[in-house]
């Protein structure tokens, strides 16, 4: 767990930590406010239960729409060696809430992240047998460094990642 904050930390991905999953539209609002981002936000169907309201939270699970600023997915699993969060494609699990807002933020429960991408593989195949139609890879934000080598963050999906921890 250490060794995976560690390196999503240098990727410029936020780390926070929920005591439970009741805590996670706490830990989310924490973000939102720090950052002043909008507090509403699309989510993946499996998060729409967690009490949002309480926290300030307008959330809905619906596919994202271009003007959506914020959106909520969980995560297959992190990989500590890298900093990385894999998602799976699926039908609760669609890639463009992870992609399109400006503001990526991933729910993950310590006991999915693994030491390393083999360990990722693994599970994968263990788990699911038969690869879903697309993987994605999540190390930070999106970022680019084609025009005159100038880094520019936010070029192909998200300007923020933030990954909440929970057990």
């Amino acid at each position: 767990m250490a060794r995976f904050c560690e390196r999503a930390l240098t990727l410029t991905t936020s780390v926070d930590h929920a005591e439970s999953g009741a805590g996670v539209p706490h830990a989310v609002a924490r973000y939102l406010e720090q950052n002043n981002l909008p507090r509403n936000a699309v989510c993946w169907p499996d998060f729409l239960e967690l009490d949002w309201h309480a926290a300030g939270i307008n959330v809905e699970a619906r596919a994202t729409q271009g003007s959506d600023l914020v959106g909520i997915t969980g995560a297959f699993c992190a990989i500590a060696e890298t900093g990385t969060l894999m998602l799976l494609s699926g039908a609760r699990t669609p890639g463009a809430t992870s992609l399109l807002p400006e503001t990526h933020i991933a729910i993950v429960r310590a006991s999915r992240v693994v030491r390393g991408m083999e360990d990722a593989w693994h599970l994968l195949r263990m788990e699911h047998g038969t690869l879903p139609r697309a993987v994605n890879f999540i190390s930070g934000p999106s970022r680019t460094a084609d025009i005159e080598q100038t880094l520019v963050l936010g070029a192909h999906g998200p300007y923020r990642v933030h990954v909440v921890l929970m057990p």
